[in-house]
């Protein structure tokens, strides 16, 4: 696609969400690109932050059946999935037509090193360089600092961050002004994915929409929070807005 603000989007509450995204080249200017789904939906209401990092974000892509329902049941709208590792897929396409350069910031040296021998395996014309930063709960402005360097002084095509959400859309956020890539984008556990330390459900179950159950039982103490209490309250909060939005027109 070409990056143009004509590009189709579906408004859901205060997110504006991209609707057939698909990377084809890249942009010439700074380019933000984010993904949603319930989780980062549900803690974007409690984090005021990372909300701004979100809908300030030049796309944003629907990483979740539960963001392609709630456009059913608000909009109206038939939309398609796009997770973090479709978004990195399709970049890595592109650059490797372009011969272009990626950054990965995040992740440890042993995961960032296989996620090189394997890109220069299935990408040999793209270039790469990475980063380990700190593992703290804040970085300090000398943390900081050595990152944006480290980024500016390989200027990449395309920034990787993966930090999780929502550390990495506001660390993107804050910093976006200073740094010198075209394209910057939070991916987080697609660091895992492509190095393999951590199988990404397979495709039949994404095709039928169960990714989510199959990351579920892969890692069920880190991640039952997330699905089992808080997709109910997704589902809650777009119901919520639904009748709202239902009144309001009766009014």
């Amino acid at each position: 696609m070409i990056f143009i603000s004509k590009m189709k989007k579906v408004r859901l509450s205060d997110y504006a969400i991209a609707v057939d995204y698909r990377f084809e080249r890249v942009p010439e200017g700074r380019v933000t690109v984010n993904t949603i789904n319930a989780y980062s939906w549900i803690m974007a209401d409690k984090d005021e932050d990372f909300r701004k990092a979100l809908t300030g974000s030049d796309f944003l892509l629907p990483d979740g059946v539960s963001i392609v329902w709630a456009a059913r049941v608000l909009a109206g709208e038939r939309i398609r999935k796009i997770a973090g590792a479709d978004l990195h897929r399709m970049v890595l396409e592109t650059l490797e037509r372009e011969g272009g350069k990626c950054f990965y910031l995040g992740a440890s040296e042993g995961t960032l090193e296989r996620i090189r021998v394997r890109l220069s395996k299935e990408y040999p014309h793209v270039r790469m360089e990475s980063y380990s930063p700190p593992f703290k709960p804040a970085f300090s402005d000398e943390d900081n600092r050595e990152m944006i360097e480290r980024i500016n002084r390989f200027a990449p095509d395309a920034l990787f961050v993966g930090m999780t959400a929502p550390k990495q859309e506001k660390w993107i956020a804050a910093h976006r002004e200073e740094l010198d890539a075209r394209l910057a984008c939070g991916i987080g556990a697609v660091f895992d994915f492509y190095a393999e330390t951590k199988k990404r459900p397979p495709r039949w179950m994404i095709a039928l929409g169960l990714e989510w159950l199959g990351r579920l039982l892969s890692d069920p103490k880190r991640l039952w929070r997330r699905y089992i209490i808080y997709n109910p309250v997704f589902v809650w909060k777009i119901l919520r807005l639904k009748w709202v939005g239902k009144e309001e027109k009766e009014k």
